[in-house]
């Protein structure tokens, strides 16, 4: 049986995804801002590679940062489910890609979901959605891994959820220490994942059984 939110529930949504529904990003401000900094870096802006740049790199941030404008409850829908089922649910490996908000390069890896029902279950494409939902903005990957806990905390209000980041960050491997193996792998446990550990140990046993070296 599909399960509907009541007000206030949405509300809460709402709040742990920290939508700014009013700010469409402004496609002209962005391009000025991009035509300045090719001048600032003694590039010549008119030049025929360099003339439609701007203009190409607003449509990107516009994509790349699309999770601030996602309606959080449009998209979970009416994917949320009363079902008898109490035993670990898991999506493991689903690729992500982000933005480093100090320096506004990329990061990316993949994220290993888990929670525990408790009477609710959740559609299987959605938990991609939702590390999206997070992943697609200026971010920092604890934050981003404790938002996506926290978000599935608040849909279904189960007995545990379990979040497991592991992100390759250009800001280390393009500039600073230049470390191009370095890898972050941060975690958030709520509820039984954090209280029991076999629980936890049964997670993180799954997501290491046959796992494949990130490749980017």
């Amino acid at each position: 049986m599909c399960r509907i939110m009541d007000h206030n529930e949405e509300e809460k949504i709402r709040e742990i995804a920290r939508l700014l529904p009013t700010a469409e990003i402004n496609f002209e401000l962005v391009q000025q801002a991009i035509q300045q900094m090719i001048n600032a870096f003694g590039e010549n802006p008119k030049r025929h590679g360099l003339l439609h740049t701007p203009e190409r790199v607003a449509r990107m941030y516009a994509e790349l940062l699309e999770g601030y404008r996602e309606d959080p409850i449009a998209m979970v829908n009416d994917a949320i489910f009363e079902v008898t089922y109490d035993e670990m649910v898991i999506v493991r490996d689903i690729e992500f890609f982000s933005l480093c908000e100090h320096h506004m390069l990329p990061f990316m890896g993949r994220a290993h979901v888990a929670y525990m029902p408790n009477g609710r279950v959740i559609g299987l494409s959605k938990i991609p959605r939702i590390v999206d939902l997070f992943a697609r903005r200026l971010q920092v990957q604890e934050r981003m891994t404790r938002q996506i806990a926290d978000m599935l905390n608040a849909l279904l209000v189960p007995s545990g959820v379990a979040v497991v980041v592991e992100g390759l960050h250009l800001c280390s491997m393009m500039r600073g220490v230049k470390k191009h193996d370095a890898r972050m792998t941060t975690s958030t446990m709520l509820g039984a994942f954090r209280s029991n550990l076999a629980t936890r140990e049964e997670f993180l046993d799954n997501i290491s059984r046959g796992a494949t070296p990130m490749r980017f």
